[in-house]
């Protein structure tokens, strides 16, 4: 029976593409279409298509549920500039519901979140460089139902290329967010991201890099577990 890994949040599918590197059947759930997403793939509301499989007892197939809600709410530019300045609209942070519906149903999880204020416990953190890549794309993963210890995080080689208030700089890194002022091109995220089926520069923008998910694989496949609640 193949091992099958839930990826709420799905977008493009960076991080269903680790876990499915690592020999796992995966199921994306977006209220997106995403015709990109690389496997199955359910265009639903996540919480809602959560509480539908909790219902028929259908979650209990699946032996990790990864989750990467929308981060806006909590991440540093909105919080900073763009409150500040009154610009964006407003978010709903979905995480305590999220929490709280995978605790109840017993399955273990990730939910993944960048930096920011996002209220996720930072029980790993994953930067590009631990996996020699030349973006570092910081991202902190919440584990629950099993723990995991971090890699080391090495030292940073330089600076991230580009424009900073007018002045450039260069450095091993690439921007691979937003566009212009010296941000990384659609060819350059792919080759740095380990992306190849998605040229969408949104996406790209938003994609958790494929080697993260599938050190998260390695590490649950040896894991201290934590009894659920079945």
């Amino acid at each position: 029976m193949a091992r099958e890994v839930l990826d709420l949040f799905c977008c493009s599918g960076g991080a269903a593409r680790g876990y499915a590197d690592e020999g796992y059947h995966v199921t994306g759930v977006d209220r997106v279409e995403r015709p990109r997403y690389p496997y199955t793939f359910v265009q639903a509301d996540a919480l809602e298509h959560l509480i539908g499989l909790m219902r028929t007892g259908e979650i209990r197939r699946f032996e990790l549920v990864h989750a990467s809600p929308p981060c806006q709410e909590g991440c540093t530019l909105t919080r900073g500039t763009n409150r500040a300045m009154g610009w964006g609209r407003t978010h709903e942070q979905l995480i305590p519901e999220l929490r709280g519906l995978l605790d109840w149903a017993g399955v273990p999880y990730v939910i993944e979140q960048p930096n920011g204020a996002a209220p996720v416990r930072r029980d790993v953190t994953l930067c590009g460089e631990m996996f020699g890549m030349n973006v570092l794309r910081h991202r902190n993963f919440e584990l629950g139902g099993w723990s995991a210890r971090p890699p080391a995080h090495p030292r940073h080689r330089g600076r991230v290329r580009g424009w900073r208030h007018g002045v450039y700089h260069d450095g091993p890194y690439l921007a691979a967010y937003g566009a212009g002022g010296g941000k990384a091109s659609v060819a350059e995220m792919q080759d740095a991201l380990g992306i190849d089926w998605t040229d969408v520069r949104e996406e790209l923008t938003e994609a958790i890099p494929p080697a993260y998910t599938s050190w998260l694989a390695r590490a649950w496949q040896t894991a201290v577990r934590v009894p659920t609640l079945w």
